[in-house]
């Protein structure tokens, strides 16, 4: 994977603009094994945790696919603005981020949201609060998804919402609030996927081509 890497770059708080002091650097990678890899029975991992710490990556093939399902923390690291490696390889997959998005990510990104929230409710009953942290990035999840829609590419960095979002991960903001704006992010969705100049499926012909093209020229 060290060898390998083909993109590498920062996402979470610092790449969203609500980083602290004690925010970790977390830190997200692709990178694309060797085709004589694949020849055999032993195949390489599809993703690898580390080896630093707050570090995760995924296989070339792995991420490509995770990406044209729309998954929402892949899509984050194609519009990261903190790039920390980028090679040949990961230029040409930057350059083809566009082929990934489609209105899929209505459907994707609010079953994320409704995921989380879920679990939210569920501490509210259990703990008597929900983890705040959490809460923050489900509301930040939804802002996202609600600028693809609209603009045709996820928002990571939400600097323009900072100051209310932190408020919410310090608990400062009452449930009942927390529930409404969740309700008008959601509602804003749904209105947007109606009037989004998205494709209704992803590129995945072009992604395949991509893919191939790779194996190819790593199998010399």
């Amino acid at each position: 994977m060290r060898d390998h890497t083909v993109l590498s770059v920062v996402v979470g708080s610092r790449a969203y603009g609500l980083a602290t002091e004690a925010s970790d650097v977390d830190r997200r990678g692709v990178y694309a094994a060797p085709t004589p890899l694949f020849w055999g029975f032993a195949k390489p991992p599809t993703h690898v945790d580390g080896p630093d710490a707050e570090r995760f990556s995924w296989e070339l093939e792995r991420f490509l696919g995770l990406a044209l399902a729309a998954n929402p923390t892949v899509l984050e690291c194609l519009w990261s603005p903190l790039v920390e490696k980028v090679t040949e390889r990961g230029e040409e997959l930057l350059a083809l981020r566009g082929a990934f998005l489609s209105r899929r990510a209505h459907a994707t990104f609010l079953r994320y949201a409704d995921s989380q929230f879920r679990k939210l409710t569920g501490d509210l009953r259990t703990r008597g609060e929900p983890r705040w942290k959490h809460v923050m990035h489900m509301l930040r999840l939804l802002i996202s998804g609600r600028h693809l829609l609209s603009y045709g590419e996820p928002l990571v960095g939400v600097r323009e919402h900072r100051e209310r979002l932190l408020a919410v991960r310090r608990g400062e903001v009452p449930w009942a609030e927390i529930e409404a704006w969740r309700e008008t992010l959601t509602g804003d969705l749904d209105a947007a996927v109606e009037r989004s100049a998205l494709p209704a499926e992803p590129d995945r012909a072009r992604v395949e081509d991509f893919l191939v093209s790779v194996r190819r020229r790593d199998a010399r």
